[in-house]
């Protein structure tokens, strides 16, 4: 006869398992003898040993007593049913290690690679790292409500780029516009960019006034730059409402439409 710590020793398992499992069920607690000791015989062991083997294996214990009870045939259908499970865990955490090793780069945290891929054609375009870091969260708050759209309305911040200086000229401006002064000369140039680029989507169709489309360019662009709502954000808008703009994420026309503007 063993005690239970001879038995644990036996089985390669600690004397705090052995408690475990007779807590839930699956070895059964033998009765104590007369100077109050747990006496093991070899049966336990045998049990014991197939009970470790079967969870070393991935078996999850809620399936351990299933499988010592089952015959041949209905063993070997639980262990491919486990052994499929097993296969689907080891997928998803490759997945994770692969994410894992993704985020050592950044940018890839809660992002698509199209995304990241488009902030690196920012930063070759001479961008701030400042301004990038307030463009990523933007993304990661903006991507994960418009997942069907993020490819299409990166494709066209890209067609903008193309195409239309401007957009290069407001991310630049964007990207020093933290060590600005509230009267500094460029919050003017500023506004004339974003009003130039709000004019020429209007003109063109892509927007229509009052539009509220959520991937609209420049939405996200207005609510970096005015995030922390310092001086020269709020002269911008300022600026921005005095020629007849209103709004802030989404700058839009005012039905009284253009007041001449004060340089």
């Amino acid at each position: 006869m063993l005690t239970i710590s001879q038995l644990a020793s036996y089985a390669g398992v600690t004397v705090r398992t052995v408690r475990h499992y007779h807590q839930i069920g699956l070895l059964a607690e033998p009765e104590r003898d007369h100077v109050g000791y747990r006496n093991y015989d070899a049966a336990a062991v045998v049990r014991l040993i197939r009970i470790r083997v079967l969870a070393d294996a991935g078996v999850p214990l809620a399936r351990v007593q299933e499988l010592l009870d089952a015959g041949p045939g209905e063993f070997a259908r639980a262990v491919e049913e486990i052994d499929r499970a097993l296969s689907a865990d080891i997928r998803r955490l490759q997945r994770n290690r692969k994410r894992i090793a993704q985020l050592a780069a950044g940018d890839h945290l809660a992002l698509p690679q199209i995304v990241v891929d488009y902030l690196d054609r920012l930063r070759g375009l001479g961008v701030g790292e400042a301004y990038i870091e307030l463009e990523r969260d933007a993304w990661i708050m903006l991507a994960p409500q418009i997942p069907l759209d993020i490819e299409s309305v990166i494709a066209e911040k890209n067609r903008q780029l193309d195409e239309n200086p401007d957009m290069t000229r407001l991310y630049l401006l964007l990207s020093s516009v933290s060590e600005w002064s509230a009267d500094d000369p460029r919050v003017v140039e500023l506004a004339d960019v974003v009003e130039s680029l709000r004019i020429r989507a209007l003109q063109s169709g892509e927007l229509e006034v009052g539009d509220a489309d959520a991937s609209d360019p420049f939405a996200a662009l207005l609510d970096a730059a005015m995030a922390e709502s310092t001086p020269v954000a709020r002269r911008l808008l300022a600026i921005l409402e005095q020629r007849g703009w209103r709004g802030w994420t989404q700058l839009e026309r005012a039905p009284e439409g253009r007041i001449p503007r004060d340089r």
